[in-house]
């Protein structure tokens, strides 16, 4: 699912890939998204050919600079969207998706968290830890160093998987 997620941005921003630093910006901004994050961001650096060192850079840059603003402010927007018609179902779909996975965070706490952002599985990731770290009144800033940790993990995952495994496979 990641893959085609990512190909279908890539065939989207393909117009950007032509100016200077556009495969960068690319990565960066894939980088950013939710459900694509590094892990999206480390596979299109990969199928752009970029340089490796350069893509882990920008791919954790790109996933790390949501995290405060979602520790900070995701509650009070998804209160907004509960009580607004327009978003609503957005808002119920978030908290189905708390509900599913606090269990796992709130029985390991803040190495549960670590876990929860640093193993790159669909429906895992800074955005959702992050959430649930909200919802669950974590302390912010343990959540935001295992966020933090959690992202360190999940790149060196994908690094290796990006630019070694999947590099291997395709050649």
């Amino acid at each position: 699912m990641v893959e085609k997620l990512v190909g279908f941005f890539l065939s989207l921003f393909s117009g950007i890939q032509s100016i200077p630093l556009g495969k960068e910006i690319i990565v960066f901004i894939i980088s950013l998204m939710p459900i694509l994050e590094l892990r999206g961001g480390l596979l299109a650096a990969s199928f752009l050919g970029l340089d490796p060192i350069r893509s882990y850079i920008i791919s954790v840059v790109g996933n790390i600079i949501p995290v405060p603003f979602i520790l900070w402010f995701i509650t009070s927007i998804i209160d907004y969207m509960r009580r607004s018609k327009h978003f609503s179902k957005i808002a119920k779909w978030l908290d189905k998706k708390v509900e599913k996975h606090k269990e796992q965070i709130e029985k390991f706490g803040f190495w549960g968290l670590v876990l929860f952002v640093g193993i790159p599985l669909p429906g895992t990731g800074a955005w959702t830890g992050c959430l649930i770290a909200a919802v669950l009144e974590m302390d912010r800033k343990k959540a935001f160093l295992a966020a933090m940790l959690g992202i360190f993990f999940a790149s060196v995952i994908m690094m290796i998987l990006s630019f070694g495994v999947l590099k291997f496979i395709i050649s």
